[in-house]
């Protein structure tokens, strides 16, 4: 791909016009007012996309058909793979579980993976760009921030640590290859630029988004469903644990505290930070963000941009507990011997996290800069 010419384009996070200049290798056009990566060049980029996304599409079929985990208690073994995994969910009833896990591990990274291949395969091969190119792209970008192989990652590393205290585990070559799949997958959307992938399709006006003025109800509207949300998450069990007839349930603090006092104490902060930290910083740092826009403040806009990325950044990882409890039911159903069952806060708590990221989608920061919108 050539590198980009000069042009200019319209800044996605504060609406500024700015004139983009030739870049060389690896360099990057950063808004002056907001401090926004407008875009970056590299040298053969579409050749590192299609690449790594060929070879991440290889290692996630590679996930599916050898075993995941394994695990040994009390004379008694069970293994599992991921596809199997979906299926014990929803053997026991727990189709939503199984649905996210699905959707987050599966169907998104492989739509995302495919459009891609279809978009840029035919541009290295010398060939016009495919048709509905615009919108295969924007629905590119609109589902990455869904896609969470890496966080089901950690989940799982989590899911080993918690069990090894009361198992034996092994790993599986699934395992292997979803770690090979986590990384190709990170190193193909490092690669990815919205203004690069417009110019080489020929799109034009990558970045330009009208100011919408219904976002801050939404984005109240989405908080509030989230506070709500939260009661049930934190004081419900995420998790009942059955261990020879006997149930002990648990919420998140409650796992949190049990990881601390089995000395994991790295784990238990993990589980802290993603589940108790982040959601409600989330919901606190939204709602005064929302609230400053409302009065129309002027005051700490680069602060306050900082704190609306760091919280759109964030916000998916408060995931990992969920998927902690997913791979510890899909591995472990031994009946009455031993078996962990999801309480009703699994469901609340990934409600919880979905209302949260979509009411950072939903605020709009350009009306962090809206009385600036024409100080150019």
């Amino acid at each position: 791909m050539q590198s980009t010419k000069l042009r200019k384009i319209e800044c996605h996070d504060c609406a500024l016009p700015v004139t983009i200049p030739e870049l060389q290798h690896m360099q990057k056009a950063i808004c002056p007012r907001c401090g926004l990566k407008l875009t970056v060049y590299y040298r053969a980029n579409l050749d590192y996309i299609v690449a790594f996304a060929l070879t991440t599409l290889v290692f996630l079929i590679a996930t599916l058909p050898f075993p995941f985990l394994s695990f040994s208690a009390r004379g008694q073994s069970q293994q599992m793979d991921l596809i199997q995994g979906l299926h014990t969910l929803i053997d026991h009833d727990f189709l939503m579980l199984a649905i996210v896990q699905g959707i987050a591990i599966f169907i998104i990274p492989l739509v995302i993976l495919g459009s891609l291949i279809y978009l840029l395969l035919p541009i290295i091969l010398g060939k016009n760009p495919p048709p509905a190119k615009e919108q295969i792209v924007s629905l590119v970008f609109m589902l990455l921030p869904w896609s969470m192989a890496e966080i089901f990652l950690i989940g799982t590393l989590v899911s080993l640590i918690k069990m090894s205290t009361i198992a034996d585990l092994s790993l599986g070559l699934s395992f292997y290859a979803y770690i090979a799949f986590s990384v190709c997958m990170v190193l193909t959307v490092s690669y990815l630029d919205k203004v690069a992938l417009y110019e080489a399709l020929g799109i034009d006006k990558p970045h330009t988004r009208p100011t919408n003025p219904q976002s801050q109800q939404f984005t109240w509207a989405l908080l509030m469903t989230s506070i709500i949300l939260y009661i049930p998450a934190s004081v419900m069990p995420i998790m009942t644990t059955r261990f020879l007839g006997r149930d002990d349930p648990n919420t998140i603090m409650q796992g949190v505290i049990l990881l601390w006092q089995h000395d994991s104490y790295l784990v238990a902060m993990v589980i802290f930070v993603a589940s108790v930290f982040i959601p409600i910083a989330k919901i606190i740092t939204l709602s005064w963000l929302n609230y400053s826009v409302h009065i129309k403040s002027h005051a700490y806009n680069q602060q306050r941009m900082l704190l609306y990325r760091m919280t759109e950044f964030v916000g998916r990882w408060s995931m990992i507990d969920v998927f902690v409890v997913i791979i510890l039911v899909s591995l472990v159903q031994l009946g009455n011997t031993m078996s962990i069952v999801p309480g009703p806060a699994a469901l609340a708590f990934s409600a919880l996290v979905i209302m949260t990221m979509l009411a950072a989608m939903s605020f709009d920061p350009q009306l962090i800069w809206q009385p600036e919108k024409n100080d150019v």
